[in-house]
């Protein structure tokens, strides 16, 4: 994989924000439409994006997303100060929800987030520190 990045953008997302939430995911896709991405590839990366903006709207107090463009993938860089996950496995289990009666209301809390954000993408890393925060690590690889 190449290291240079042709394009990098940084956004902000604001625990809590419901009336902004999916905001950074339609600007990264109006970023991408403008690259000529392909219609696929901007599928892909806004559900990861989407997905992963919105656990930081439930859960985190606030999240800078590193949108990176490669020659050849689009890399998302979420980085968290939220209450960190305690059991990543039973996170990433399609199912398993730690969301609150009121998330639950909103229509949130079916446990699929990270589920399908890892099978959505092409290359899923995360880390998480209890009291500290998620970082995620998120690519999605562009057609040859």
């Amino acid at each position: 994989m190449s290291e240079k990045a042709l394009f990098t953008k940084t956004f902000t997302v604001d625990g809590g924000d419901f009336q902004n939430a999916g905001s950074v995911s339609k600007q990264v896709k109006k970023i991408l439409k403008q690259l000529n991405i392909d219609p696929d590839t901007i599928w892909r990366v806004m559900i990861v994006c989407y997905e992963a903006e919105m656990n930081v709207v439930l859960y985190a107090r606030q999240c800078e997303v590193t949108l990176s463009i490669y020659p050849d993938r689009i890399h998302l860089k979420l980085a968290d100060e939220g209450p960190g996950i305690e059991d990543i496995e039973k996170a990433l289990t399609e199912g398993f929800s730690t969301a609150t009666r009121e998330m639950r209301e909103r229509g949130f809390g079916a446990g699929l987030g990270l589920p399908n954000i890892r099978k959505t993408s092409d290359m899923f890393e995360i880390e998480s520190t209890v009291g500290v925060g998620t970082t995620l690590n998120i690519s999605v690889l562009l057609p040859e």
